[in-house]
């Protein structure tokens, strides 16, 4: 019996005529990790959301076809009835954390489940020692990688024999992506069956049994996963001829920063350049968003100050202005947060410097297809490539980037970095990026700066960011 099968299923969402699948087929065995890969918008969420039950009872839509779980069909089935059968893992880490401490989210589900008082507990214990949680830390403060292992540590607790997980790695740092394969890969030899949707190839191949792609709304099995890697998880050149300039555009000065009687930054000190391409490094936790935002001046410092030197004319408040945020321009880890109008096209139209301009960018990014679309219609790659080119078309002298690369296949990947690299040198921008994806952090890199515990541990330049991701 087969832990999830599709048969012959084919899909189109609700108003739409187009398939998103057409006749597509897989199966998952109990004891197998198998992996479903594709482009950016291919149908991987749609394929995990048939299987959750989201579609039909939350996102509707014409379907024909088998979904089994468990050998059963589950037509007709109420999410309640497939949650208890199989575990979830969204890519949205937040959308699904609705507690406000870590062992109250972990014991959200077993309660629901009615288990036992001492299940809980041993749940939320084995949880926590498996995803390397405190379980009295508050939800709202962790790192967007902490917020990915608290879902997935959720998930493992409520103890359905399959599991479906949408980009788990989104965020996660070398140690928790590896920390989390390797948990998937013995829970598999322990009888479950697991299906993830993942484009950071390089991490998840050592671990997965069977590999699934799926392009043009079909569903093939790849037979050689090793000729599958090479194609897809090459490291991209840099082909940034720019240097930075002489220049200052941030100074920051015995920088900390505290929440909640939580210190997250205890003495940042260094220099950015004015056209510097920065990479922040560290571990899930280390306070990377942190100053990012205060970079953005979306945060303010609790001691300590930042400097801005690229604009006199917009001074040393330590809040953003309208006129601030012209010139620094800001992508945030969660796209979803920052996609607010109708359209695509006014999206990146909204504070573009020209009509003409929006243009230009949208058909740099290849996003013009997907002009009359709501944002929030589309992938979550999708919607990191439409975030990212409604902020450069405002054409900022400075980049603040967290995670930009999240949700993007290998093809897209290495087109978004040409990109920003492009623009980089056309407009002599300041960039500071923060990425946990290894095949285009040197890409992105003039300067590295490593943060641990809270402070500038090391700085240099590609060969720190090569010695942090691989231990050279």
């Amino acid at each position: 019996m087969k832990a999830i099968e599709l048969k012959n299923v084919s899909f189109s969402y609700e108003g739409y005529e187009e398939k998103v699948l057409n006749d597509a087929s897989l199966s998952v065995d109990y004891g197998e990790v198998a992996l479903l890969s594709g482009f950016s918008g291919e149908g991987k969420s749609t394929v995990l959301s048939l299987i959750a039950g989201i579609i039909p009872n939350i996102t509707p839509g014409e379907i024909t076809g088998e979904v089994l779980i468990g050998g059963a069909d589950i037509t007709g089935w109420k999410m309640g009835e497939i949650c208890r059968k199989v575990g979830v893992v969204l890519q949205n880490a937040e959308a699904q954390i609705i507690q406000q401490i870590v062992e109250d989210e972990i014991a959200f589900g077993g309660e629901n489940f009615a288990f036992p008082r001492e299940k809980i507990a041993d749940s939320i214990e084995r949880a926590c020692h498996l995803m390397k949680l405190d379980p009295g830390w508050k939800t709202r403060t962790l790192s967007g990688g902490q917020k990915q292992r608290l879902i997935t540590a959720a998930t493992l607790a409520t103890e359905q024999k399959i599991l479906v997980l949408d980009e788990p790695l989104a965020n996660l740092d070398r140690y928790g992506s590896e920390l989390l394969m390797d948990t998937l890969r013995r829970l598999a030899k322990a009888g479950y069956a697991i299906l993830l949707v993942e484009h950071r190839l390089d991490m998840v191949l050592p671990y997965v049994d069977t590999v699934w792609s799926i392009r043009g709304g079909e569903i093939s099995k790849i037979e050689n996963k090793k000729e599958y890697l090479a194609a897809q998880a090459e490291l991209i050149k840099d082909t940034c001829c720019l240097k930075s300039t002489d220049g200052t555009a941030f100074q920051l000065e015995h920088v900390k920063f505290s929440v909640k009687g939580r210190e997250i930054l205890k003495d940042i000190t260094f220099q950015i350049k004015k056209g510097e391409r920065v990479l922040l490094l560290g571990e899930n936790g280390c306070g990377k968003t942190t100053l990012l935002r205060l970079l953005a001046r979306l945060y303010r410092p609790t001691q300590g100050r930042i400097l801005q030197k690229f604009d006199p004319a917009l001074g040393q408040k330590a809040k953003g202005s309208p006129a601030w945020f012209k010139k620094a321009g800001v992508v945030y880890q969660n796209p979803n947060y920052q996609l607010f109008m109708p359209t695509v096209e006014q999206e990146v139209a909204f504070g573009a410097e020209s009509d003409e301009y929006a243009q230009e960018i949208m058909q740099l990014f290849r996003i013009e297809q997907l002009a009359q679309r709501h944002p929030h219609s589309l992938s979550e790659g999708q919607k990191r490539r439409v975030s990212i080119a409604a902020v450069v078309a405002s054409n900022p002298e400075v980049l603040l980037l967290d995670e930009p690369t999240v949700g993007q296949d290998y093809a897209g990947l290495s087109e978004m970095v040409e990109i920003l690299n492009r623009l980089h040198e056309r407009s002599g921008n300041t960039i500071v990026t923060i990425t946990h994806d290894m095949r285009c952090a040197e890409a992105l890199c003039d300067h590295a700066v490593r943060i641990v515990d809270g402070v500038v541990a090391e700085e240099g330049g590609k060969e720190l960011a090569r010695r942090f991701f691989y231990g050279e």
